[in-house]
């Protein structure tokens, strides 16, 4: 398996540390706020390369944190009259629906920067102690100068960065490229060596990464964005705590862009999930993302998105039914689909194969429909078949009304009556309902378990 390493600039054979098992972390959400496609891009490009390790064989431990101390909480707490806890929670959850509403797999671990404070202590102390860091007035900064690989992973040599670098108001530096390990916050700060005051954004993922992954990960992973500083911060601080190399394959999704720009709430252009979610469903989003290689950018359009929706169905409202006890691993499909994925997760070339699977499918193909599924979930896609939302209900009884001239309560009263109709072989009822629930995207499926009622 290839995978596009950030901090070498090419592709590499992924080897992991231990035989059989992979430690993967991914910097995740600052709960302040709902979730936007870039959140959805960056999360289900994650889930996909969590679920792949997994599906062809390895122990993986997928560890993602969660930031609940930060100044954009605290500023929404003031602004709400609101302690910070209650913000971060609020969000938090608004943010975890959001997943699970893309079909994203929690990660293994979920560490809340709060309850890993005497992780990040220990941290600094020990930077301190090793002449990395030191303490200025209840801040304790970060001595960039006496870490000689600093830039390396954004390709930013010292002389670049220094030429940019500015002492804030406030800010009691050695040097203007030297960052916060821990701020001084007396009102919403906690107890530490340098006083009361918070730790700084970069530390929390050092010190989480550190306790629950070890010392030297196999995988870590984020959005273009966290390249430079936060990432090359991270190595900086780790390395000179730990004393070891900190990450062996760092991975990086590129942005989603409207109109050229980067999506961001800084911006104000983002899309939230929840809004997407209203027009587009969860399948439709994800083939979206997926139909375009995870390190390019994603220029967001209605029409991609129209274009990604039809793609969605036909994949997912594809014949037949799944045989859990089919094994696939020995079939040219699997064999293609596990090619495409590890030329460092080719996802669009690996949706072909499931396109191909779907028409053969639709066909009548023995096993093909099987073989869609089982490699259609490792992209994490939905095969249930929508359920109708109460509009979608009320709209479809309304139009069936309409069409034979009486009215209906209920879909069931409908379903009663079309059955009756279907036993009284008076096909011509029979059929107006079934063009009538077409015409409005419903359809009606008869199993062995009763009539289903699905959307197309």
């Amino acid at each position: 398996m290839q995978l596009f390493n950030t901090y070498s600039g090419k592709l590499e054979e992924f080897k992991p540390i231990e035989d059989g098992k992979v430690k993967m972390y991914v910097c995740g959400p600052t709960v302040y706020d709902y979730a936007h496609l870039g959140h959805a891009r960056c999360y289900i490009t994650w889930d996909v390369l969590y679920r792949y390790l997994k599906f062809i064989g390895y122990d993986v431990t997928y560890c993602r944190n969660v930031t609940d101390v930060d100044d954009k909480i605290l500023k929404k707490a003031e602004k709400e009259g609101k302690t910070p806890e209650e913000v971060s929670q609020y969000w938090y959850k608004q943010f975890t629906n959001s997943m699970n509403k893309l079909n994203n797999l929690p990660p293994d671990i979920e560490p809340f920067a709060t309850k890993t404070l005497g992780e990040m202590i220990s941290m600094v102390k020990d930077l301190i102690e090793k002449g990395y860091a030191y303490e200025a007035n209840g801040d304790v900064y970060f001595r960039v100068k006496k870490f000689g690989r600093y830039g390396s992973l954004s390709g930013q040599p010292i002389d670049q960065l220094e030429s940019g670098a500015r002492i804030a108001v406030g800010e009691q530096k050695e040097d203007p490229l030297d960052f916060a390990l821990w701020k001084k916050d007396e009102k919403f700060g906690y107890n530490s060596p340098w006083g009361v005051g918070r730790p700084g954004w970069h530390i929390e993922c050092s010190a989480m990464s550190r306790k629950y992954l070890g010392r030297t990960i196999d995988i870590h992973a984020g959005g273009a964005d966290l390249i430079f500083p936060h990432h090359e911060n991270e190595i900086a601080q780790s390395e000179c705590a730990n004393g070891c190399k900190f990450v062996n394959y760092w991975l990086h999704n590129g942005f989603v862009t409207i109109n050229k720009e980067k999506m961001s709430k800084s911006l104000g252009n983002f899309l939230t999930i929840d809004d997407m979610l209203k027009n587009y469903d969860a399948n439709t989003l994800r083939l979206f993302i997926l139909t375009n290689h995870y390190r390019m950018p994603v220029e967001f359009s209605d029409e991609a998105l129209t274009a990604a929706q039809a793609g969605a169905k036909r994949l997912t409202n594809a014949k037949g039914v799944n045989n859990p006890d089919l094994d696939i691993s020995n079939t040219p499909e699997y064999k293609a689909f596990c090619e495409a994925m590890d030329e460092d997760l080719n996802t669009s070339k690996a949706l072909a194969v499931l396109f191909d699977l779907t028409t053969r499918a639709n066909k009548d193909e023995k096993d093909a429909y099987t073989i869609l599924y089982k490699l259609g979930t490792v992209l994490g896609f939905k095969f249930e078949k929508a359920g109708l939302s109460e509009e979608d209900t009320n709209n479809a009884i309304k139009v069936v009304s309409e069409t034979l001239g009486q009215s209906f309560s209920s879909m069931e009263d409908i379903l009663n009556l079309r059955k009756q109709a279907r036993a009284d072989k008076n096909w011509d009822i029979a059929d107006k309902i079934r063009i009538a629930l077409d015409s409005v995207g419903v359809v009606l499926k008869d199993t062995p378990e009763g009539t289903k009622v699905e959307l197309k």
